[in-house]
């Protein structure tokens, strides 16, 4: 195994996570992308594509020079954004997160709410942002700070969609996946 630092990979990790991840999740948190199991009308609301948009943005931003990016769709489900890193060593890993949110619920604080991103003693609240909407950005982080002191990784592909009634994963993306690999 290729050792590292990890004084320098967690102040990398901190400081893209303060400078990047959290303006981008207050962003996030502001769209309401309800998972399809609770909006019917998921599609016709567009907040499963501004979501995509934000984080396929994002990565663009944020990807290693190697990395492919790609938008899986499939009609009636929601897309698959799929990044696919090519790695030095045997392997293969397999990082998921997904855009789509639960529904508002009850019982936010009078200064608090789901679509309402609010950051108080140093913590983000708003639906979404604690939950794996997070994990794309945090995958790619990890990965380049790794990355930039050089340990050797097996190839990683970074997913998000759902796996919820109208997820795309389910259907062709596992046997596309598995071809990728």
């Amino acid at each position: 195994m290729t050792s590292f630092n990890e004084s320098q990979l967690q102040e990398r990790i901190s400081r893209t996570w303060d400078e990047s991840i959290v303006p981008s999740l207050v962003e996030y948190i502001k769209i309401p992308n309800k998972s399809p199991s609770f909006e019917p009308a998921w599609e016709e609301l567009g907040h499963m594509e501004q979501a995509l948009q934000l984080a396929l943005e994002w990565s663009k931003s944020n990807m290693p020079e190697k990395a492919q990016i790609q938008v899986k769709r499939s009609a009636g489900r929601t897309p698959l954004l799929l990044i696919d890193l090519p790695g030095e060593r045997n392997g293969n890993v397999l990082m998921y997160g997904h855009l789509d949110k639960q529904p508002e619920m009850e019982g936010w604080d009078d200064d608090l709410g789901p679509w309402k991103p609010v950051l108080k003693d140093n913590k983000l609240y708003g639906r979404g942002g604690a939950d794996d909407g997070y994990a794309l950005f945090a995958s790619l982080t990890v990965v380049n700070a790794l990355m930039e002191q050089k340990v050797s990784l097996p190839r990683i592909l970074i997913s998000s969609s759902n796996f919820r009634k109208k997820a795309v994963l389910p259907i062709f993306p596992i046997t596309w996946i598995c071809a990728q690999i």
